[in-house]
């Protein structure tokens, strides 16, 4: 185990799981993985081998015996004729015949329905009447000769999750774990394998949790198929209900007015639009203005009655145009049925998640550390919900005064909701809450922006804040840093395409090259890259650097493991591209040589040299013996010296071995780490 999994297992003893063990115990079980942790947290919460290989066979053998197969429901009907009571483990709805006055259940695999309920169950557990809950209950068959009468008893019923946890003690175990080790738990908890993410990804991540800690939190999550944007809200917690976007209904997500039956916002803390993104689909306008208005003030009415609910609402979709194609010729909302591609409605949300920078899940990305068995991390954050952070930064920070009300709210809400997650007990430095307070900002302003490209009588804002009597501090997109080019209103753009040339075409044409060149010339300068920017690549990055050098000395301590080497390799390939090809380049490279992995260190440098040679690059390295170099830079014979605080591994994980995934072929389309790179001017050797 690593250092952090033996932290984790020492203040939180009992409460953590393998994460590997739910696909090691789930099989063809089509199961909620808090179903599955439920189980794996009564037998397998401990760090010892032996307990978890043998609490593994028990939760199998509870499985096999108990949960019930849809293909297998005959089996366990007869099981349960012939012994007269069974235990199964299914998902249970309840409904209420008003003909007969009762209270009936309804088995979704077992198939058998009209089971008569008590009313002291759907008191005790009131969301049986609305999307159904997984259970551990005792079904018994008892036959009669009465027609109207079923013969299927519901004697005991027990939901699956967590009956009581010391929310004091959380508190007090997070303190024992820096912020870091705490977010990688976090992520390790939904599934995760932290080492596979950036600090930035990590908390987009996280930003899903927010609507089962955060009261009337309204969050929207479009990007490419794959990424996981729906599995938190069926996967995750019991609190929690996804539904398809173009299944819901007025009475069933509000309020049915003739019977008065109340919908999913009454009893779920978070609501999931599934697939919610698709222009042909057809909405209920008036589901929209109730939404609306439910979104705004949290209520909704019911006849002449007005009824409140405190549900979050999550809306995830599929866009199907890459990032600057949208912001080029559509907005970032585009996607949306007619009905919600509206200024009003939109203005509603709190934050909206760039599902572009999260990547497709692959199989390395999911985690076989240790984390939160999810039903217990769920309660913890359903408790928070009665916290409210969202005026901690008041104490260092301000708003801009352009912000108004409801761009407030929505960054207040984030910002609380990011402050429960990641520093629960409401203690964080300015400098933590500065963080978050930043990416709280970012996520408002990526949808006001959106909004005003729609609906151009929205006020421009400066989206920022100050630090006590400071100047303002901006606060920026990242695809707004990206694609400025792009990253303007939708009808400034239609008006720009529409304006005639002006003036005479050839002097046009002559600055814009003038233009162009200027551009290309290298100069003394420092720039800044985010987290999940895309677009660099070392021909960009430093190719115009490298032109005419006669020699190039690269120093970098950490060219050891494979993907290090193979970044060095690309710059070769970069000096390859920008050299003449009657020229000859000597490149020398000072590192330092790995301890474990010397032999095949070397073996790759000499296929480097072997492959270079031929193409006129001289390719030559030496290993710091005393292991003092932390600097890392270029220096060229023509005068040049880069700066690079991160060296060459300014790329995040991407599919390395994959002949056919386009970031392995093309470095502009891998997503960056942060980094910074200076270049400054020297005399030529």
């Amino acid at each position: 185990m690593s250092e952090l999994d033996n932290k984790i297992n020492e203040h939180f003893s009992g409460l953590v799981v393998r994460k590997d063990l739910v696909k090691a115990v789930k099989g063809n079980a089509i199961v909620p993985s808090y179903v599955l942790e439920y189980l794996l947290g009564q037998y397998c919460a401990t760090s010892d081998e032996a307990s978890i290989q043998s609490g593994i066979e028990t939760v199998k053998e509870i499985l096999r015996k108990h949960y019930v197969h849809r293909n297998e429901s005959g089996l366990v009907k007869s099981i349960t004729k012939e012994k007269g009571r069974h235990k199964v483990i299914d998902k249970i709805s309840v409904s209420l015949n008003d003909k007969i006055d009762m209270y009936e259940a309804t088995f979704a695999n077992l198939g058998i329905s009209k089971v008569i309920v008590d009313s002291d169950t759907i008191k005790k557990h009131p969301k049986l009447l609305v999307g159904g809950v997984w259970c551990i209950s005792d079904v018994e068959y008892e036959f009669t000769e009465d027609k109207n009468a079923c013969p299927w008893l519901l004697s005991s019923i027990k939901p699956i999750q967590l009956s009581s946890f010391d929310f004091d003690g959380y508190l007090s175990a997070r303190q024992k774990f820096t912020t870091d080790e705490w977010i990688d738990l976090l992520i390790t908890s939904i599934g995760f394998n932290p080492e596979m993410f950036g600090k930035r990804s990590k908390l987009l991540q996280l930003i899903r949790l927010i609507p089962f800690c955060e009261r009337n939190y309204n969050l929207i999550e479009l990007g490419p198929k794959g990424t996981g944007k729906s599995h938190i809200y069926s996967e995750f917690s019991p609190h929690g209900i996804l539904i398809s976007g173009g299944e819901v209904t007025v009475p069933k997500l509000f309020v049915n007015n003739s019977n008065g039956k109340l919908g999913l916002v009454g009893y779920w803390d978070a609501v999931a639009f599934d697939e919610f993104a698709g222009k042909g689909k057809k909405v209920d306008k008036a589901l929209v203005d109730i939404m609306k208005n439910y979104m705004a003030n949290k209520s909704f009415s019911r006849g002449v009655e007005t009824l409140g609910a405190e549900a979050s609402i999550a809306f995830v979709g599929n866009t199907q145009h890459n990032l600057p194609y949208m912001l080029k010729h559509t907005d970032l909302f585009d996607e949306l049925p007619e009905k919600y591609y509206d200024s009003a409605f939109l203005d509603r949300l709190h934050f909206y998640i760039p599902g572009w920078e999260v990547d497709i899940i692959r199989g390395e990305m999911f985690s076989s550390g240790y984390g939160f068995v999810v039903d217990y991390l769920a309660e913890i954050l359903r408790s928070l919900r009665s916290h409210d952070f969202s005026q901690k930064y008041t104490e260092h920070f301000t708003l801009s005064k352009d912000i108004s009300t409801r761009d407030k709210d929505g960054i207040n809400k984030t910002f609380s909701g990011l402050m429960k997650i990641l520093y629960p007990s409401g203690e964080a430095t300015k400098e933590e809450m500065e963080e978050i307070l930043r990416f709280s900002i970012e996520g408002r302003k990526r949808v006001k922006d959106q909004v005003m490209r729609i609906d151009p009588t929205f006020e421009p804002v400066r989206f920022g804040y100050s630090a006590g009597a400071g100047s303002l501090i901006p606060v920026k997109t990242l695809e707004e840093e990206q694609y400025p080019q792009y990253y303007r209103s939708k009808t400034t753009t239609e008006s720009n395409e529409n304006e005639e040339p002006s003036g005479d075409t050839d002097k046009t044409e002559t600055k814009t090259d003038e233009k162009q060149k200027a551009k290309e010339e290298p100069t003394e300068k420092h720039v800044t890259f985010s987290e999940n920017q895309r677009g660099v690549s070392f021909d960009t990055l430093l190719g115009p650097y490298l032109k005419n050098a006669g020699k190039i000395v690269i120093t970098d301590p950490y060219i050891r493991l494979f993907f290090q080497v193979r970044n060095l390799m690309e710059f070769l390939e970069t000096v390859a591209k920008v050299k003449q090809d009657e020229d000859e380049v000597a490149v020398h490279l000072i590192t330092v040589e790995d301890d474990f992995k010397g032999p095949q260190q070397l073996e790759q440098f000499q296929k480097m040299q072997d492959t270079c040679a031929p193409i006129g690059i001289q390719f030559t390295w030496e290993f710091d013996v005393s292991n003092t170099i932390h600097a890392r830079h270029i220096v060229t014979d023509t005068g040049w010296k880069i700066l690079l605080d991160r060296g060459l591994d300014i790329f995040q994980h991407y599919e390395m071995n994959d002949t056919f995934a386009i970031a392995n072929r093309l470095q502009k389309h891998r997503q960056c780490k942060a980094f910074e790179v200076t270049y400054l001017k020297t005399l030529s050797e």
